[in-house]
């Protein structure tokens, strides 16, 4: 599965897994049970409000506001993705110099999160009539990260099998924050992409450069790898 492949389907099925519609409350308490319902939201309101996309496909970066932002542990994945730098910013000694490094920190965040946004309503111009299997419940204990497995179905192409990182808050809330396909992390590999820029061109430039992606028209880029 080449990058960008890998890319659009975790996005795609990231979004599946982090939505809530009024007509179900989801489960929090339960990360099988919130994966399924969420999923099944998600597919019940795009499906519903088709006749507004079709028409404007910046509805879609409206629904993923409403429906998956708030299921998304967004603060922890954008910590996940600035990696070490988090631990640089920890060692400042100069309390001028820390201040501000904290306040870029805060910056990314909100930007990487509209980064998200935009991502998702760009790939859910792509939704057609997809199916999701899922694993069947496991004991977790005390646990409070979990994986679960699922598997896309698709008619005329491969099953894709994706495991999905859910992490539990101190509420004892689930929420999605990574996902895995063919071992590879999405996570980590937004990481991998920013880590270079970070170091040679500094959080500066890539609060910039994801900010412009997110004021992108709402479309697919998976193809061209401007996702």
């Amino acid at each position: 599965m080449s990058k960008n492949h890998f890319f659009v389907v975790s996005i795609f099925i990231l979004s599946l897994l982090v939505s809530f519609a009024n007509a179900m409350q989801v489960d929090l308490k339960d990360p099988y049970k919130m994966v399924q319902q969420v999923a099944e939201n998600t597919f019940q309101r795009v499906a519903k409000d088709q006749n507004i996309i079709a028409k404007d496909k910046e509805h879609l970066r409206v629904i993923v506001e409403q429906e998956l932002l708030p299921y998304i542990d967004y603060k922890y994945a954008a910590y996940r993705v600035l990696g070490s730098y988090i631990q640089k910013v920890r060692t400042i000694k100069d309390k001028e110099e820390k201040k501000q490094a904290v306040q870029n920190i805060k910056v990314f965040i909100e930007v990487f999160k509209s980064y998200l946004v935009a991502t998702y309503a760009g790939v859910f111009t792509q939704y057609t009539d997809q199916k999701v299997e899922f694993e069947a419940p496991r004991a977790i204990g005390d646990a409070n990260v979990a994986t679960v497995k699922t598997r896309i179905i698709e008619a005329g192409k491969p099953d894709i099998k994706i495991d999905f990182k859910v992490r539990k808050n101190k509420k004892g809330e689930w929420r999605a924050f990574d996902m895995m396909a063919e071992g590879i992390s999405l996570l980590d590999a937004k990481q991998s992409e920013l880590h270079g820029i970070l170091r040679q061109q500094g959080i500066e430039h890539v609060i910039s450069l994801l900010e412009k992606k997110s004021q992108l028209p709402v479309q697919f880029r998976g193809d061209d790898g401007n996702a």
